[in-house]
């Protein structure tokens, strides 16, 4: 999963475009622009091209300053996970509105990207799909390119499903700025059922074309595999069959799972911490992911996020709703009077995915100590760069590296990962949709303890003898912990319609002043007021200036 090697050809791509000028100025060729007759006549830089949609279009930030390349927000400023109850973002970055219900098609906040980014990305497939019969290369690796570009739209696609529903499906279509837009089907919304039909048949037709292993091929590593396409086809048959959704079977989501889990190429690492910091990308457990560099900048985890009292920014700070989801290390919830948790200590003995998720105060940290206590911590407000104090008590510790500075990150080379599939996710999908379909047998039990019982986890297994109703309550509990922060949040509470709940659940947080004689008390707090959800938020709506563009023929979501 070494997606620098992508990097490394696009460098080598764009100095073999200016090396290769001809001296002849009365006829000057543009630098900054690759002609599409060049690109389709010659299959090195075709092939430049489709690793360049790996990228995805690149976005500005408010500031612009900097890009956020990739499939996803990652982590540039406000990580997805500050739209749900998992945390805030500390200084908004258009998040607030989301979390406050605020969101409207004139202002969509920090979710604003998703449906033009997506369908430039689908148009850069098609044109590519469209052109490369043209190309002089062997059938195998025509085909290898082809997979590639079906997986890549597939994925935008999911992103465009998740986010509105039903959206357009173009096919192979390339629309320009010129097309007619008296042409209907520009803008005719298909159902939901039509588009994940559509595009788990893309994810069929890749995974027979991609290879099952990139492993030993330098110029392939870091690219879609046929691992990656089933992956994301269990994903979109798991919210297919999904309350929201209803247009799929439980059955089939458990056995596109299981399509993946028998390819027996991924296993669970057993250090969950390192797993996301890992700058490699070669742990089995990475599905599909990719590897930010200095080449592709972007803000360093370490500032956005770190602790005030280290010069950190706070960024996306951890809610006390999340915190108290975490069990206690014997496998009992926080709220079990036979759990042994003390209101008074609150954070002895949590799951060991709490430690190396949240820093809370107390943590080690830096060879230091989080001191997020008042009066005095140092961590606190009353610490230095106040402003940038965490508003929930606490701070981030997923995907945030030691070895990178805090201070002045961007003179350093430092590499943070982002996974976007992985094998646990996997477990967790069949566990899911197998209960849905039979009740909880022996395979989701196993499904689920593989998850808890990874050496540095440790958690007990889920004891015998579940209701259904007890093992769904169980798997959903499993997917907060596990994928914290990774993207998931957001889209489970809307797919299982509960959303309803955990949004308008209060923005919560804590006070913890430290006593004369050295203990703490914890005082809970709302970290941010008017938190809210309405029926309408289960989908984004779709953009102002799209519907404008269409002439009013694109047809808004229901609510806005």
């Amino acid at each position: 999963m070494k997606s620098k090697y992508i990097l490394y050809i696009i460098a080598f791509m764009i100095a073999g475009i200016f090396s290769s000028c001809k001296k002849d100025f009365l006829n000057l060729v543009p630098t900054s622009q690759i002609s599409s007759a060049s690109i389709i006549g010659d299959s090195t830089l075709f092939e430049d091209y489709v690793i360049n949609r790996y990228m995805g279009i690149k976005i500005i930030d408010k500031e612009g300053e900097g890009t956020l390349p990739g499939f996803g927000r990652a982590f540039e400023y406000s990580m997805w996970s500050s739209n749900s109850d998992e945390s805030i973002y500390n200084n908004d970055d258009g998040s607030w509105l989301i979390q406050r219900g605020q969101i409207a098609p004139e202002n969509l906040g920090n979710a604003g990207a998703f449906w033009g980014r997506s369908y430039r990305g689908i148009r850069d497939c098609n044109y590519a799909l469209n052109s490369i019969n043209s190309l002089n290369i062997s059938t195998q690796h025509k085909n290898y390119l082809i997979g590639e570009l079906q997986f890549i739209r597939a994925f935008r696609y999911q992103d465009l499903i998740r986010n509105y529903g039903g959206v357009v499906l173009v096919g192979n279509k390339v629309y320009s700025l010129t097309d007619n837009l008296s042409d209907s089907s520009m803008f005719q919304r298909s159902s939901i059922k039509d588009c994940i039909a559509y595009t788990v048949a893309q994810l069929d037709s890749a995974a027979q074309l991609l290879p099952i292993s990139n492993d030993g091929n330098i110029w392939q590593l870091g690219r879609a595999t046929k691992g990656a396409a089933l992956a994301l086809k269990s994903r979109l048959l798991l919210y297919a069959a999904s309350p929201l959704y209803n247009v799929g079977t439980w059955q089939d989501a458990a056995a596109a799972a299981l399509a993946v889990i028998n390819l027996n190429k991924y296993s669970l690492q057993n250090d969950y911490g390192s797993l996301f910091i890992d700058q490699s990308m070669s742990s089995p457990e990475i599905i599909f992911g990719r590897q930010y560099t200095i080449v592709a900048r972007h803000v360093c985890m370490e500032i956005a996020n770190g602790p005030n009292g280290y010069d950190g920014w706070a960024g996306n700070t951890p809610l006390q709703n999340l915190v108290d989801a975490y069990q206690m290390n014997n496998g009992k919830d926080i709220t079990d009077p036979t759990s042994g948790y003390d209101p008074q200590n609150p954070y002895l003995n949590r799951d060991n995915r709490f430690y190396t998720t949240i820093l809370y105060n107390g943590a080690t940290y830096r060879n230091s100590t989080i001191d997020a206590f008042i009066p005095g911590g140092k961590d606190s407000k009353d610490g230095p760069s106040n402003w940038n104090t965490t508003k929930t008590g606490y701070y981030l510790r997923k995907f945030m590296n030691d070895n990178n500075p805090i201070d002045n990150p961007w003179s350093s080379a430092g590499q943070q990962p982002w996974i976007y599939m992985r094998y646990a996710e996997i477990l967790l999908n069949y566990a899911e949709a197998q209960n849905e379909a039979v009740g909880p047998d022996n395979s989701v039990y196993q499904a689920i303890n593989q998850i808890r019982q990874r050496s540095s986890v440790n958690q007990p297994a889920l004891p015998a003898g579940l209701t259904q109703a007890q093992m769904r309550g169980a798997i959903r509990k499993e997917r907060q912990i596990e994928l914290a922060f990774e993207e998931h949040r957001f889209y489970d509470v809307r797919r299982w319609m509960i959303a309803d709940v955990t949004e308008n659940a209060p923005a919560a947080g804590i006070i913890i002043t430290k006593n004369t004689n050295g203990t703490f008390t914890y005082t809970p707090k709302v970290a941010l007021d008017g938190r809210s959800f309405s029926t309408k938020n289960y989908w984004l709506p779709i953009p102002r200036s799209e519907i404008l563009a269409s002439n009013n023929q694109l047809k808004q979501n229901s609510g806005y």
